[in-house]
C-alpha cells in the first residue's frame, strides 16, 4: 500500500510474512508489538482513514483524542497491530498551554 511519496507498508498474510524472519509471528491481540503513527494532511482525512480501516476489520479501542493543536485516533487491524492516525495543526502548536 502507499501511503505517501516516503512511505509504503506492506500487508501481508501470516503464510506470507513467516518468510521473512525465523522467529515465531507475535500474537499481537493479547500483547503489543509496537505502535505505528501515520501523520496526516487534516481531520477530515483522519476520520477517512478510521472508516475505511472499520470497514475493512479493524477496530477503534477508544475515542478521539484532541489535544487543541493535534487530533489522534487509534485503530487496531485485524491482527491486533494498533495504528495511530493523526493531524497536527502546526500553527496552534505555540499556543497551546499544557494541563496543570
Amino acid at each position: 500500500m502507499v501511503w505517501s511519496e516516503h512511505i509504503y507498508v506492506m500487508l501481508l498474510s501470516h503464510e506470507k510474512f513467516s518468510t521473512f524472519t525465523i522467529k515465531q509471528i507475535a500474537d499481537t491481540k493479547t500483547k503489543i508489538a509496537g505502535l505505528y503513527s501515520l501523520s496526516l494532511d487534516s481531520v477530515e482525512a483522519v476520520n477517512s482513514v478510521m472508516i475505511d480501516g472499520v470497514k475493512a476489520g479493524g477496530i477503534e479501542p477508544n475515542e478521539m483524542r484532541d489535544y487543541g493543536f493535534m487530533q489522534q485516533r487509534t485503530i487496531e487491524d485485524f491482527d491486533g497491530y494498533t495504528w495511530e492516525m493523526f493531524y497536527m495543526d502546526m500553527s496552534k502548536l505555540q499556543t497551546a498551554q499544557p494541563n496543570g
